[in-house]
């Protein structure tokens, strides 16, 4: 289900649009529009997602369950509520540590003009 913005809103309930696979990563496109791109992501208890990096921004906000964010060398317990900001380019990996549901938010990154 992906939804382009066509009209100026978009509602739906995260909780219910939770789909854990029996193994791995379940992701579904939300909405998209031309700055960003709403992305929710099942995983899997004991799923790992090796180091990598984007060339945009991503926020992650946790909907439920556990994980072990290791971003620029840092570990960051995620957690139901937890928000995070990562900038273009950092270095990133993900461990669910249970079942693990949260929304990548992955925006533009705006150019430096100094």
């Amino acid at each position: 289900m992906t939804k382009i913005i066509t009209s100026p809103s978009f509602i739906t309930q995260l909780r219910e649009q939770i789909e854990y696979p029996s193994a791995g990563v379940f992701s579904k496109v939300l909405l998209k529009d031309n700055a960003c791109q709403y992305t929710l992501f099942c995983l899997a208890a004991n799923t790992d997602i090796s180091e990598h990096t984007s060339i945009q921004n991503a926020t992650i906000n946790v909907i439920e369950g556990r994980g072990l964010l290791t971003l620029s060398g840092e570990d960051i317990v995620l957690e139901d509520g937890i928000f995070v900001f990562m900038p273009a380019n950092a270095p990133h990996a993900l461990k669910a540590e249970k079942n693990l549901a949260f929304l990548l938010t992955l925006s533009e990154k705006v150019t430096d003009k100094n």
